[in-house]
C-alpha cells in the first residue's frame, strides 16, 4: 500500500480526488477502509525496511557517486515542531547550514517574505527563491558558499529536525546522520531520506488508526469571507509549500503567490547538474552515461509533473557543451 491507495480509500480515486474541500473533507474514513489500511501496514513496513537495507548496502559501492552527486554545502529549510521534531502541518520555519548549525529558528511561516526572496533569470521560466539575509548567489555557477541557496524536501527535513518522533524513524535517523557524519549535504541521499520518512509515516498511520475521531462526522468548518488575505504553509512530499492569497469582499481572487518546492530547489538542482557535468566531462567529450547521471540528479529533487512523470531512462534531455567564449563544442540528446 502506498499513499495513493490511502488517497483512493478516502477520496474514491488515486489522482486528484474530490475529497478535500474548503474547511475540511467530504467524508470520514469508513470502518471498511480502516481495516483495509490496517491489514496492509505490516507488509508495507516490511517492504520499506527491506528497501532501506538494500539502499544502505549499495552505499559502499556508490561512495564516489555520493561524493560527486550534488554534494555541496547549502542551507536547508523546513517546518519543525515545538521541540524541533519532524513536522508537516504546523510549527515554525527553521534554517540550518551545511555544518548543521541553526542559523534561523522559530520563524513565522506567514512572514515568509521577510526571509525568502525570489529572483528570475532570462534563461529559465522557473523562479529562483533564496534566503534573503544571505542574498542571491553572485556567480553563474552558484558556488558562493555564503549565498542564500537552500534545499527543501526529505533531505532538508531530516537535516533540520531533532527527531522523527517514532521509534523506527528515530533509529534510522540516527544511522542516517552517522553515515553522513552529521548534516548530510549530498543530494544522492534524498532517496535514503524519503525511505526514512515513509517508515515514519507508516508508524504514524498505525497510531492514527486507533483514533476514534477518524470516524467522526464533524468534517467541515464553514465560514464566510472574514479575512481578505490568507497564508498557508505545509510540508508537501517534495518540500515546503507556501500559498498566499488575497481576495476582495466577494471572495474573488485578486492576488496569488505560490512558492513551491521545485522552485525552492531550483538553485540546488542547477548546482547538482553542474557538479555532475564537471565530474564526467573531459575535454570536448560528453559520455553517453552522463545523461542517466543528470537525470538521476534532477529526479533526486522530485521536480513537478512535467519532469517527474516520464518513465525512468526516457526523460527528454539535451546537453550542450560550450567553450569560454560561447562556441558550441559538442551536444548529446535523447
Amino acid at each position: 500500500m502506498d499513499k495513493l491507495e490511502i488517497i483512493e480509500i478516502l477520496g474514491g480515486k488515486k489522482i486528484h480526488p474530490a475529497w478535500a474541500v474548503p474547511g475540511g473533507v467530504r467524508n470520514s474514513l469508513s470502518e471498511e477502509g480502516k481495516i483495509k489500511i490496517g491489514d496492509r501496514l505490516r507488509e508495507v513496513k516490511t517492504n520499506v525496511l527491506n528497501a532501506l537495507d538494500k539502499f544502505k548496502s549499495l552505499l559502499t559501492d556508490y561512495e564516489v557517486e555520493a561524493q560527486t552527486f550534488g554534494n555541496f554545502p547549502s542551507l536547508f529549510m523546513g517546518l519543525v515542531g515545538e521541540d524541533g521534531e519532524w513536522e508537516h502541518y504546523g510549527g515554525k520555519i527553521r534554517f540550518v547550514d551545511g555544518g548543521g548549525n541553526i542559523i534561523a529558528d522559530r520563524l513565522d511561516p506567514t512572514r515568509y517574505q521577510e526571509f525568502i526572496a525570489e529572483a528570475v533569470e532570462p534563461w529559465s521560466y522557473l523562479k529562483f527563491p533564496y534566503y534573503r539575509p544571505l542574498g542571491y548567489p553572485a556567480k553563474a555557477d552558484y558556488c558562493h558558499l555564503q549565498s542564500g541557496i537552500y534545499r527543501v524536501g526529505p533531505l532538508a527535513r531530516l537535516n533540520i529536525c531533532s527527531r522523527m518522533g517514532t521509534p523506527l524513524g528515530d533509529r534510522e535517523l540516527r544511522e542516517f546522520r552517522d553515515r553522513g557524519k552529521g548534516t548530510v549535504n549530498s543530494s544522492f541521499f534524498y532517496h535514503y531520506a524519503r525511505l526514512i520518512e515513509i517508515l515514519a509515516c507508516i508508524e504514524r498511520v498505525e497510531n492514527m488508526l486507533e483514533d476514534s475521531d477518524l470516524s467522526s462526522h464533524h468534517l467541515r468548518a464553514k465560514a464566510g469571507i472574514n479575512r481578505l488575505e490568507g497564508i498557508g504553509v505545509s510540508e508537501a512530499p517534495r518540500g515546503t509549500l507556501f500559498h498566499h492569497y488575497q481576495v476582495d469582499e466577494n471572495g474573488s481572487l485578486e492576488k496569488v503567490n505560490l512558492i513551491i518546492a521545485t522552485g525552492q530547489n531550483n538553485l540546488a538542482m542547477n548546482r547538482t547538474v553542474a557538479q555532475i557535468a564537471r565530474h564526467f566531462i573531459r575535454g570536448t567529450q560528453i559520455p553517453q552515461g552522463m545523461l542517466n547521471r543528470v537525470e538521476a540528479g534532477i529526479r533526486a529533487f522530485d521536480p513537478c509533473l512535467s519532469c517527474s512523470t516520464h518513465a525512468f531512462g526516457q526523460m527528454p534531455l539535451h546537453i550542450q557543451l560550450f567553450d569560454s567564449v560561447g562556441n558550441l563544442l559538442n551536444e548529446i540528446c535523447r
